[in-house]
């Protein structure tokens, strides 16, 4: 048996529709086999919570090995994984095509799934309030209803109330919701000639996810003006559902499925009519790219979406290697302290926001590939906040420790994550998306 693998890594199709998927025998025994697999390894100790948890409950067991460990704890291990996917992509040496055939965050997911479906989850009420984006942003963005909704999540006294009721952690940071969403008052494209580079198509479609068009509809209209500056249309895809991955990370997989019967019809249309597909939040994107298809590999539309879907920066640095990316930089931004999100390093695409942020003049970068530690919905549960903090120390010390001027991240949840543990420490330096940034060097107005 060969210790590692040459062969680039593969995936199997999530088997979800299989009534075995969910039968907990199974999935216990899969766990003992890939969990000894992992205490003889060790290689992803420092990634997240999952696999500390673990190995402390084999070390501090009656035997040092997993045997000693009652099965009914394997659930904690369960919980602490958040299904950033880098033990797979960037750690394990186990994974398909090797013969161990060894993929921990789908394991996780299934068991996640089987779960869900048993009706075992610890906070059900509230888990299915923070999944369902599009209902609570639908309800909070109602005009008068915003105000209220966003003072109390400023209102200590009902944050305390939240901690007890719902548990939601009172001192986490949670997002403000817009008085006018992105999709409710979009900016318009102007109507350039389409111009196909070798690597691109010349026009785009932005899917502008729950999080940019209800909470900060600004990162939406920052993509609008660069894609305008660059003399590429675009259109805002008709319509659009929540891209599934919240209700993928509680294991309703029901839903991810009526999720993408409302998105990928029309996101196909678009596909197939020649548009590049973008969206600014990266685990919309890697939801398109790589679990639906998984989950779905049998349907040419989700087949078409992924292979028209691009991260933003992705699409704009692929565009510059085309010749067709404008050059004409106003503003130097001096330091910037980049964190690369667990969801856009999985994408196997390479560092484009890096890349973007480099080509400024004027502009030092420093990357931190590390994970922020906020995860989704993880960050913000009581009995998670306090790891999440500890995972993200190393990015907040590095970006304290550069004092720069700006620091960034592309999913803007581990940007605010980041800040919140920054505390006192961030010395004057302001959080931007990466796309704020990158209209901030062009000299483009708000």
């Amino acid at each position: 048996m060969k210790e590692g693998s040459l062969e680039a890594p593969t995936r199997h199709p999530i088997d979800w529709r299989n009534p075995e998927y969910y039968d907990e025998p199974k999935i216990v025994a899969e766990m003992e086999r890939v969990f000894d697999i992992c205490h003889g390894c060790r290689r992803c100790v420092s990634l997240c919570k999952a696999f500390p948890t673990l190995f402390d409950l084999i070390d501090e067991g009656p035997t040092g090995e997993l045997d000693g460990v009652p099965r009914e704890k394997f659930q904690s291990v369960v919980d602490n994984c958040y299904l950033c996917d880098m033990c797979y992509m960037v750690k394990c040496p186990y994974v398909p095509p090797h013969p161990w055939n060894v993929d921990f965050p789908h394991l996780m997911l299934r068991a996640k799934a089987s779960e869900f479906r048993g009706g075992k989850l610890r906070h059900p009420a509230r888990d299915r309030i923070l999944s369902s984006t599009d209902r609570n942003g639908k309800l909070a963005t109602i005009p008068v209803v915003v105000h209220a909704v966003n003072a109390a999540t400023r209102s200590p006294a009902l944050r305390a109330l939240g901690e007890k009721v719902l548990a939601v952690d009172r001192e986490a940071w949670v997002p403000q919701y817009a008085p006018r969403p992105f999709r409710r008052h979009p900016p318009a494209s102007a109507a350039h000639p389409v111009r196909d580079g070798e690597r691109t198509p010349g026009k785009v479609a932005i899917f502008a996810t729950c999080y940019v068009n209800y909470n900060e509809p600004g990162i939406g209209r920052d993509l609008a003006a660069i894609l305008g500056h660059n003399a590429v249309p675009w259109v805002l895809a008709e319509k659009e559902a929540c891209c599934g991955m919240p209700k993928l990370e509680q294991g309703d997989l029901e839903s991810v499925a009526k999720l993408k019967e409302v998105n990928i019809p029309q996101l196909a249309k678009l596909a197939r009519e020649g548009y590049a597909i973008l969206t600014p939040v990266p685990s919309c994107t890697l939801m398109y790219k790589q679990e639906l298809p998984l989950m779905f590999p049998e349907d040419p539309d989700v087949r078409a979406v992924r292979d028209a879907m691009f991260d933003p920066f992705e699409y704009l640095m692929a565009r510059k290697r085309d010749g067709l990316l404008a050059q004409d930089f106003k503003r130097a931004l001096g330091k910037v302290a980049y964190h690369v999100p667990c969801h856009t390093r999985v994408q196997k695409m390479g560092p484009r926001t890096r890349e973007a942020l480099e080509s400024i003049p004027g502009t030092e970068v420093l990357v931190i590939e590390r994970c922020s530690g906020h995860a989704g919905t993880y960050g913000v549960k009581a009995e998670f906040h306090d790891a999440a903090l500890a995972i993200g120390k190393p990015v907040f010390r590095q970006v304290a420790e550069f004092a720069p001027d700006f620091f960034a991240s592309d999913c803007e949840l581990a940007g605010h994550h980041i800040e919140e543990g920054l505390a006192g420490a961030k010395a004057g330096a302001v959080l931007k998306h990466p796309l704020t940034l990158l209209r901030m060097a062009y000299g483009l107005p708000d």
